[in-house]
């Protein structure tokens, strides 16, 4: 019989019995509420992230928390804006106090490794600083040789599967908001969340280096997406997503294997 992964479908005898008996890790997804324009839904971050920790849960036996489903501020060079209609999100001393808490509390049960899989790219230096402040929280002999990890899923793309996914050259990321890697995976992941008759065309998205408060609107495209999704299809997802499950799982698997080592 296959293992539960999701924590929130486990009842609570069965996870003191596997904690008791195992040294679990705990995947913990992070997205956001944001707009990715007309044609992804306003929870693809969380989707995403939630997805890809499912993937390299299996790998690794380990088990899915629920997502964060809000995330920090929407920026105007990364995400559009915290302007736009749709785009719901979280204080950094939220973000910062529930990553505490949370992190805090996993392990008092008895987690041993708490990872953080991002999704949201506004999100990470809040979830840096929630979970140091809950290692520092924890003494020594609560800690033990116990820790946390935190990574954004983009960072494990390989080079091969980029320019496969972005034949005329890849971008960069800081306009891949509602382009091609989200849309391609979303269509692979989900793809009755994703409409590709309202998916925008026109170029991408072109922003000045610093960042003005408040942001002058006009700058963000109409479509929210700071470029295109063309050339997306679930072919080029099935490739981005199994090149990152591959790439986190064995990083993991290297890193929870050196930490009992040591």
């Amino acid at each position: 019989m296959t293992k539960q992964i999701f924590l929130d479908q486990l009842d609570a005898h069965s996870l003191r019995e596997r904690l008791a008996n195992e040294k679990l890790t705990l995947i913990i997804p992070v997205g956001s509420l944001e707009q990715h324009g007309p044609h992804l839904p306003l929870g693809t971050d969380a989707i995403l992230s939630t997805k890809i920790a499912e993937g390299v849960a299996r790998e690794l036996g380990a088990l899915v928390a629920p997502a964060f489903a809000y995330g920090y501020k929407s920026q105007q060079k990364s995400g559009g804006g915290n302007h736009l209609i749709g785009t719901s999100s979280l204080s950094a001393a939220t973000v910062i106090a529930q990553t505490k808490d949370l992190v805090t509390s996993y392990l008092k049960q008895g987690f041993e490794h708490i990872i953080f899989l991002n999704g949201h790219y506004e999100n990470y230096q809040f979830l840096y600083e929630g979970i140091d402040l809950a290692m520092e929280s924890l003494s020594r002999e609560q800690l033990g040789d116990r820790f946390g990890l935190l990574l954004s899923y983009w960072d494990y793309v390989g080079e091969e599967t980029l320019a496969q996914v972005y034949p005329q050259g890849f971008p960069g990321w800081d306009i891949e908001h509602g382009g091609v890697l989200e849309t391609a995976l979303m269509l692979h992941l989900s793809p009755n969340s994703v409409d590709m008759s309202r998916a925008p065309v026109g170029p991408a998205a072109v922003l000045p280096k610093f960042d003005r408060l408040p942001v002058v609107a006009a700058r963000t495209p109409r479509s929210g997406c700071l470029s295109a999704p063309d050339g997306a299809s679930a072919e080029k997802g099935k490739l981005l997503y199994d090149d990152v499950v591959s790439a986190i799982s064995s990083d993991l698997a290297f890193e929870l294997h050196e930490a009992v080592a040591l």
